[in-house]
Protein backbone atom coordinates (compact mmCIF):
# COMPACT_ATOMS: atom_id res chain seq x y z
CA UNK A 1 0.00 0.00 0.00
CA UNK A 2 1.11 3.35 -0.48
CA UNK A 3 3.15 5.31 2.87
CA UNK A 4 5.86 6.73 3.95
CA UNK A 5 8.24 3.99 5.48
CA UNK A 6 8.33 2.93 8.83
CA UNK A 7 11.70 3.49 9.19
CA UNK A 8 11.95 6.98 7.57
CA UNK A 9 12.22 9.83 10.07
CA UNK A 10 10.69 13.19 9.13
CA UNK A 11 12.57 16.48 9.58
CA UNK A 12 11.54 20.12 9.40
CA UNK A 13 15.37 21.21 9.59
CA UNK A 14 17.88 20.73 7.27
CA UNK A 15 20.11 18.23 7.46
CA UNK A 16 23.87 17.57 6.59
CA UNK A 17 26.64 15.42 7.04
CA UNK A 18 24.97 12.37 5.17
CA UNK A 19 24.35 11.38 1.51
CA UNK A 20 20.99 13.61 -0.08
CA UNK A 21 19.15 12.56 -2.81
CA UNK A 22 16.40 15.21 -3.99
CA UNK A 23 12.73 14.86 -5.25
CA UNK A 24 12.03 17.44 -7.79
CA UNK A 25 8.52 18.13 -8.87
CA UNK A 26 6.92 19.97 -11.44
CA UNK A 27 2.87 19.76 -11.82
CA UNK A 28 2.61 16.97 -9.68
CA UNK A 29 4.99 14.83 -11.54
CA UNK A 30 8.60 13.49 -9.93
CA UNK A 31 12.07 13.77 -12.26
CA UNK A 32 14.29 10.54 -12.30
CA UNK A 33 16.98 9.37 -14.35
CA UNK A 34 14.57 7.10 -17.12
CA UNK A 35 16.44 4.08 -17.50
CA UNK A 36 17.00 3.26 -13.52
CA UNK A 37 14.10 5.38 -11.44
CA UNK A 38 16.49 7.12 -10.09
CA UNK A 39 16.35 10.44 -7.82
CA UNK A 40 18.90 12.97 -9.32
CA UNK A 41 22.18 13.07 -7.65
CA UNK A 42 23.89 16.17 -6.57
CA UNK A 43 25.54 17.01 -9.92
CA UNK A 44 22.07 16.59 -11.49
CA UNK A 45 20.43 19.32 -8.85
CA UNK A 46 22.93 21.60 -9.66
CA UNK A 47 22.42 21.60 -13.44
CA UNK A 48 19.23 22.42 -12.73
CA UNK A 49 19.56 25.42 -10.46
CA UNK A 50 17.25 25.08 -7.99
CA UNK A 51 16.78 28.14 -6.17
CA UNK A 52 17.10 27.69 -2.52
CA UNK A 53 14.35 28.54 -1.08
CA UNK A 54 12.40 25.91 -3.27
CA UNK A 55 14.28 23.44 -1.23
CA UNK A 56 12.67 22.13 1.42
CA UNK A 57 13.42 19.32 3.84
CA UNK A 58 11.86 15.69 4.45
CA UNK A 59 13.50 13.47 6.66
CA UNK A 60 15.75 10.41 7.12
CA UNK A 61 15.63 7.38 5.51
CA UNK A 62 18.42 3.96 5.50
CA UNK A 63 21.29 6.97 5.89
CA UNK A 64 19.98 9.36 3.56
CA UNK A 65 18.78 12.30 3.72
CA UNK A 66 16.01 13.15 1.43
CA UNK A 67 14.78 16.87 0.67
CA UNK A 68 12.18 18.21 -1.57
CA UNK A 69 12.42 20.58 -4.56
CA UNK A 70 9.23 22.27 -6.88
CA UNK A 71 9.73 24.19 -10.33
CA UNK A 72 7.77 26.56 -12.28
CA UNK A 73 8.72 24.88 -16.00
CA UNK A 74 9.73 20.74 -16.43
CA UNK A 75 13.42 21.61 -17.00
CA UNK A 76 16.01 18.92 -17.10
CA UNK A 77 19.13 18.09 -15.98
CA UNK A 78 19.69 16.24 -19.24
CA UNK A 79 18.35 14.12 -22.07
CA UNK A 80 18.22 11.07 -19.65
CA UNK A 81 15.65 11.97 -17.11
CA UNK A 82 11.78 12.92 -17.63
CA UNK A 83 8.94 13.76 -15.51
CA UNK A 84 6.67 10.85 -14.30
CA UNK A 85 3.11 11.35 -12.74
CA UNK A 86 2.87 8.98 -9.79
CA UNK A 87 0.42 7.25 -10.16
CA UNK A 88 1.97 5.62 -13.61
CA UNK A 89 5.08 4.62 -11.09
CA UNK A 90 2.59 2.34 -9.35
CA UNK A 91 4.46 -1.42 -9.58
CA UNK A 92 7.60 0.12 -10.76
CA UNK A 93 8.78 2.40 -8.79
CA UNK A 94 9.81 0.78 -5.09
CA UNK A 95 7.66 0.81 -2.55
CA UNK A 96 9.42 2.86 -0.21
CA UNK A 97 10.53 5.51 -2.32
CA UNK A 98 7.32 5.74 -3.90
CA UNK A 99 6.16 6.33 -0.05
CA UNK A 100 8.43 9.00 0.13
CA UNK A 101 7.21 10.51 -2.99
CA UNK A 102 3.83 10.81 -2.00
CA UNK A 103 4.55 12.45 0.71
CA UNK A 104 6.67 14.95 -0.84
CA UNK A 105 4.55 15.56 -3.68
CA UNK A 106 1.66 17.13 -1.01
CA UNK A 107 4.52 19.25 0.36
CA UNK A 108 5.55 20.49 -2.98
CA UNK A 109 1.96 21.73 -4.04
CA UNK A 110 1.40 23.25 -0.78
CA UNK A 111 5.13 25.19 -1.06
CA UNK A 112 4.20 25.73 -5.06
CA UNK A 113 0.26 27.32 -4.15
CA UNK A 114 1.08 29.45 -0.62
CA UNK A 115 4.13 31.79 -2.30
CA UNK A 116 1.54 34.41 -2.13
CA UNK A 117 -1.14 35.37 0.93
CA UNK A 118 -4.96 34.12 -0.08
CA UNK A 119 -6.02 36.91 2.07
CA UNK A 120 -3.95 40.30 1.00
CA UNK A 121 -1.91 38.66 -1.89
CA UNK A 122 1.44 39.79 -0.29
CA UNK A 123 4.25 37.88 -0.82
CA UNK A 124 4.41 34.68 1.99
CA UNK A 125 7.28 33.82 4.18
CA UNK A 126 8.36 30.65 5.62
CA UNK A 127 8.05 30.28 9.32
CA UNK A 128 11.75 28.97 10.91
CA UNK A 129 10.73 25.23 12.52
CA UNK A 130 7.99 24.73 11.24
CA UNK A 131 5.70 23.73 7.88
CA UNK A 132 3.83 26.88 7.55
CA UNK A 133 3.87 30.11 5.33
CA UNK A 134 3.13 33.34 6.73
CA UNK A 135 2.39 36.80 5.47
CA UNK A 136 4.31 39.45 6.69
CA UNK A 137 1.52 41.91 6.22
CA UNK A 138 -1.82 40.86 7.91
CA UNK A 139 -0.25 37.72 9.80
CA UNK A 140 -2.17 34.86 7.74
CA UNK A 141 -0.46 31.52 8.00
CA UNK A 142 -0.77 28.36 5.70
CA UNK A 143 -0.26 24.80 6.98
CA UNK A 144 0.49 21.87 4.36
CA UNK A 145 -3.46 20.72 3.34
CA UNK A 146 -4.73 17.73 4.19
CA UNK A 147 -8.07 16.97 2.75
CA UNK A 148 -10.15 14.47 4.60
CA UNK A 149 -12.45 11.44 2.16
CA UNK A 150 -14.66 8.61 3.24
CA UNK A 151 -14.48 5.31 1.79
CA UNK A 152 -17.20 2.44 2.28
CA UNK A 153 -18.01 -0.71 1.33
CA UNK A 154 -21.43 -1.73 1.83
CA UNK A 155 -22.23 -5.60 2.76
CA UNK A 156 -25.93 -7.18 2.19
CA UNK A 157 -25.85 -10.42 4.06
CA UNK A 158 -23.00 -12.61 1.52
CA UNK A 159 -22.96 -9.45 -1.06
CA UNK A 160 -21.22 -6.31 -1.25
CA UNK A 161 -21.55 -2.68 -3.16
CA UNK A 162 -19.13 -1.92 -5.77
CA UNK A 163 -19.38 1.01 -7.71
CA UNK A 164 -17.97 2.70 -11.35
CA UNK A 165 -16.86 6.55 -10.85
CA UNK A 166 -17.54 8.59 -13.49
CA UNK A 167 -14.52 10.46 -12.91
CA UNK A 168 -12.18 7.75 -11.66
CA UNK A 169 -8.58 7.92 -14.01
CA UNK A 170 -8.52 3.69 -13.31
CA UNK A 171 -12.12 2.51 -14.61
CA UNK A 172 -12.37 0.12 -12.05
CA UNK A 173 -15.24 -0.74 -9.56
CA UNK A 174 -14.75 0.34 -6.12
CA UNK A 175 -15.80 1.03 -2.83
CA UNK A 176 -18.08 4.25 -2.76
CA UNK A 177 -15.99 7.40 -1.94
CA UNK A 178 -16.15 11.20 -1.31
CA UNK A 179 -14.94 14.17 0.10
CA UNK A 180 -16.22 15.07 4.02
CA UNK A 181 -17.92 18.75 3.82
CA UNK A 182 -17.66 21.46 6.19
CA UNK A 183 -18.82 20.63 9.47
CA UNK A 184 -19.39 16.90 8.88
CA UNK A 185 -18.17 13.81 10.87
CA UNK A 186 -17.23 10.57 8.84
CA UNK A 187 -19.88 8.74 9.75
CA UNK A 188 -21.97 12.24 8.42
CA UNK A 189 -20.38 11.70 5.20
CA UNK A 190 -20.69 8.07 4.84
CA UNK A 191 -24.15 8.29 5.46
CA UNK A 192 -24.47 11.10 2.93
CA UNK A 193 -22.23 10.14 0.07
CA UNK A 194 -24.12 6.70 -0.34
CA UNK A 195 -27.60 8.21 -0.03
CA UNK A 196 -26.33 11.16 -2.68
CA UNK A 197 -24.51 8.50 -5.18
CA UNK A 198 -26.74 5.30 -4.67
CA UNK A 199 -30.05 5.39 -3.33
CA UNK A 200 -29.13 3.21 -0.26
CA UNK A 201 -29.21 3.48 4.06
CA UNK A 202 -26.61 1.86 5.82
CA UNK A 203 -26.19 1.26 9.04
CA UNK A 204 -23.32 -0.43 11.34
CA UNK A 205 -20.41 1.37 10.48
CA UNK A 206 -16.82 -0.14 11.48
CA UNK A 207 -13.37 1.75 10.64
CA UNK A 208 -11.55 -0.38 8.35
CA UNK A 209 -8.04 1.83 8.01
CA UNK A 210 -6.77 5.01 6.36
CA UNK A 211 -4.36 6.02 3.81
CA UNK A 212 -2.60 9.52 2.64
CA UNK A 213 -3.44 9.43 -1.14
CA UNK A 214 -1.74 12.95 -3.06
CA UNK A 215 -4.19 13.53 -5.48
CA UNK A 216 -3.47 15.94 -4.62
CA UNK A 217 -3.91 15.58 -0.45
CA UNK A 218 -6.60 13.62 0.58
CA UNK A 219 -6.55 11.17 3.69
CA UNK A 220 -8.68 7.96 2.74
CA UNK A 221 -10.77 6.91 5.94
CA UNK A 222 -12.30 3.88 5.15
CA UNK A 223 -15.20 1.77 6.50
CA UNK A 224 -17.99 -0.95 5.99
CA UNK A 225 -21.25 -0.76 6.72
CA UNK A 226 -24.23 -2.57 6.37
CA UNK A 227 -27.18 -2.32 4.10
CA UNK A 228 -30.16 -1.26 5.63
CA UNK A 229 -32.78 0.30 3.58
CA UNK A 230 -33.34 1.01 -0.65
CA UNK A 231 -32.85 0.33 -4.15
CA UNK A 232 -29.78 0.97 -5.74
CA UNK A 233 -30.18 4.71 -7.53
CA UNK A 234 -27.19 5.92 -8.86
CA UNK A 235 -26.15 9.58 -9.44
CA UNK A 236 -24.91 9.85 -12.99
CA UNK A 237 -23.41 13.05 -12.48
CA UNK A 238 -20.81 10.66 -9.89
CA UNK A 239 -21.28 7.28 -10.46
CA UNK A 240 -21.85 5.21 -14.05
CA UNK A 241 -22.43 1.78 -12.67
CA UNK A 242 -23.48 0.26 -8.69
CA UNK A 243 -24.00 -2.98 -8.30
CA UNK A 244 -23.90 -5.89 -5.62
CA UNK A 245 -21.41 -8.65 -6.34
CA UNK A 246 -21.26 -12.17 -4.44
CA UNK A 247 -19.25 -15.22 -4.19
CA UNK A 248 -21.17 -16.71 -7.70
CA UNK A 249 -20.57 -13.67 -9.96
CA UNK A 250 -17.90 -12.44 -12.12
CA UNK A 251 -15.87 -9.80 -10.11
CA UNK A 252 -14.32 -6.93 -11.96
CA UNK A 253 -11.03 -6.14 -11.71
CA UNK A 254 -9.71 -4.53 -8.29
CA UNK A 255 -8.23 -1.29 -7.75
CA UNK A 256 -4.96 -0.41 -7.69
CA UNK A 257 -2.70 -2.58 -5.52
CA UNK A 258 -1.22 0.40 -3.92
CA UNK A 259 -4.69 1.64 -2.64
CA UNK A 260 -6.59 1.12 0.32
CA UNK A 261 -9.71 0.23 -1.18
CA UNK A 262 -7.68 -3.11 -2.66
CA UNK A 263 -6.94 -3.64 0.61
CA UNK A 264 -10.42 -3.34 2.06
CA UNK A 265 -12.30 -5.15 -0.72
CA UNK A 266 -9.84 -8.32 -0.39
CA UNK A 267 -10.27 -8.33 3.14
CA UNK A 268 -14.11 -8.73 2.47
CA UNK A 269 -14.57 -10.06 -0.55
CA UNK A 270 -16.92 -13.31 0.10
CA UNK A 271 -15.71 -16.66 -0.88
CA UNK A 272 -17.32 -19.21 -2.89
Amino acid sequence: MLHTPATFTPSIAPLSGAPTLTLVFHRGELLLRNESLSLPDAAALTALAVPPERLHPLGMWEGTYYQMAWLDAPRLPGPDFAYHGLRALFGTLDDGVLGLAGRAAQLAEWARTHRYCGVCASPTQLVAGERCYKCPQCGHSAYPRISPAMMVLIRKGDQVLLALHTNSPYQRYTALAGFLEAGESVEDAIHREVFEEVGLKVHNLRYFGSQSWPFPHALMLAYTADYLDGEIRVQAAEIADARWFGPDDDWPEPPVPVSVAARLIAAHRPKR
